[in-house]
């Protein structure tokens, strides 16, 4: 049996005006899944009605073969974590604050921290590689530390399943590597399944397993990232030429975007 089975999924913030219409998806257990797509085209609005924050208004989502609207909303944390867009947090909370917050889904009302949580959370900490800074301020972090320590709360939920929303958006290249690098040690060593929105073409085609290129609030294609990230789709769904070619040793897709203003150029012969 899958982990997660999406039927006939659409949902919205109107009523009568779905944002996505109609997704199936089937993901088995220990799948990195990608979500492509142009902006404003349902990939976060996906995201939300997966973790049962935005009811649907069609279709069903189930998690190990259970309705997701049947179970409540502590359950659903004990399986699925969320890492957001926006990571940033007003308040001057200790990274190791921060990574304990992820323990209360498994915590009764009242109970504090046990010695079993205390591990989880010390375990959470050396995966991202933020044990050093576990006694400094989440707002004096840099981004790409932020984001680490929010993987790392993410963890501390133990979940099976964990979606996240541009995980790379706001930080520099350097940045941008160690955190997918991060996800892909958690997917092919830690066996977690994750489902990651990006809009970068290339990150999606190096690190996911299969992606799902979203068009309109619709599923365009779904697949290995060789048969999904072709020129004639991206063209299609984004509206801009791109030249596609095969690298490295799994032969993974290199999108690289073709300038209008030097194909008008070549075209009139300057």
């Amino acid at each position: 049996m899958s982990l997660l089975d999406l039927a006939g999924v659409s949902a919205g913030y109107r009523r009568d005006d779905p944002v996505i219409r109609g997704i199936t998806l089937s993901l088995q257990e220990g799948t990195f899944l990608g979500l492509i797509g142009p902006n404003g085209c349902g990939k976060s609005t996906l995201i939300r009605a997966v973790s049962g924050v935005l009811p649907l208004s069609e279709g069903s989502v189930r998690l190990d073969g259970e309705l997701l609207s049947g179970l409540s909303r502590k359950e659903i944390a004990r399986n699925i974590a969320v890492l957001p867009q926006d990571t940033n947090c007003p308040f001057p909370f200790s990274v190791r604050e921060i990574v304990s917050m992820g323990r209360y889904p498994h915590m009764a009302r009242f109970q504090g921290m046990g010695p079993a949580d205390e591990e989880i959370v010390e375990e959470s900490l050396a995966l991202t590689d933020t044990l050093a800074l576990e006694g400094r301020r989440i707002t004096a972090l840099s981004g790409g530390e932020r984001q680490r320590v929010m993987v790392a709360r993410a963890l501390a939920q133990r979940p099976r399943l964990l979606l996240l929303d541009e995980p790379s958006s706001h930080l520099d290249i350097n940045h941008q590597v160690e955190v997918f690098d991060l996800l892909q040690q958690l997917n092919r060593e830690h066996g977690l399944t994750l489902i990651c929105v990006t809009h970068d073409l290339n990150y999606a085609a190096e690190y996911c397993d299969r992606l799902l290129l979203v068009s309109e609030g619709a599923t365009c294609s779904c697949g290995p990232p060789e048969e999904v990230v072709t020129a004639e789709a991206i063209a299609r769904v984004y509206g801009v030429d791109v030249a596609v070619e095969l690298c490295g040793s799994e032969g993974r897709p290199r999108v690289t975007p073709q300038s209008r203003l030097q194909r008008l150029a070549d075209s009139a012969g300057v």
